[in-house]
């Protein structure tokens, strides 16, 4: 099955100004954002995606757009599914602010018994994460074959639910994963298991180019046996 390599969005203006953004319209790349989101193309430089995808919205689109603009051939496709978690009535509000909701301890210590006033549980934010990345594996196996690597944009809590779920973690560990913003997570899907081949990397990606069979390999061999480097640890989601 195919490798998705999961990319957080450049730093933005809210989290810049400590603000959970979730939803809310016109949250833009700051100038590091932008700058992080112009150092992809070069990162990606020895992987070879077959298409793109990206959460709706604008910052994630605009953390791909140098990708796009570097490889003319590769198609950008929206899914909502990957779209930040609905914090409803939180979204907009000082992260400082939120500290002391009584929510919040829950959404760090219980997130899989969090809803958001006004907006989704994070069960359900889960839950529909990965049913997209299932349905685009499926999609991108039987259009590009098994071996294909596809780039996901998303949000931090997207890509860390996303991270618990190839690990067999409860989600109530999830806020153990940290992502940084543009930062490179990268998962190779397999009939048996997941593996995680990158968490919140923001350096080198050579090693996620496609692997070369040798004749009677072990089409089930780890990314261990097949010369992926250990997952590099870092990163950080801005919002709970």
């Amino acid at each position: 099955m195919p490798t998705l390599i999961l990319v957080r969005h450049g730093r933005s203006t809210a989290n810049t100004a400590g603000v959970l953004a979730g939803r809310t319209p016109g949250v833009l790349l700051d100038e590091r954002g932008a700058e992080q989101a112009a150092a992809l193309p070069a990162r990606l430089s020895a992987v070879d995606p077959v298409l793109a995808v990206s959460s709706p919205l604008e910052r994630c689109r605009q953390t791909l757009q140098p990708l796009l603009d570097a490889r003319p051939g590769l198609t950008l496709h929206t899914e909502d599914r990957v779209s930040e978690c609905d914090y409803g009535h939180w979204s907009g509000r000082k992260l400082a602010e939120l500290a002391d909701e009584p929510l919040m301890s829950v959404v760090q210590q219980h997130p899989s018994a969090a809803a958001f006033p006004g907006g989704e549980s994070m069960r359900a934010m889960q839950a529909r994460a990965v049913d997209a990345v299932r349905d685009w594996n499926e999609r991108v196996e039987a259009e590009h074959g098994e071996d294909a690597t596809y780039v996901m944009c998303s949000h931090g809590d997207i890509i860390k639910s996303l991270v618990a779920d190839a690990l067999g973690m409860h989600l109530d560990l999830f806020q153990r994963v940290h992502v940084d913003p543009c930062s490179v997570t990268a998962i190779r899907y397999t009939r048996l298991r997941p593996f995680l081949l990158r968490l919140g990397d923001t350096g080198d990606l050579a090693s996620l180019a496609p692997r070369e069979h040798s004749v009677g390999a072990d089409a089930a061999a780890s990314p261990a046996d097949s010369g992926s480097a250990d997952a590099t640890v870092g990163g950080g989601a801005g919002a709970p």
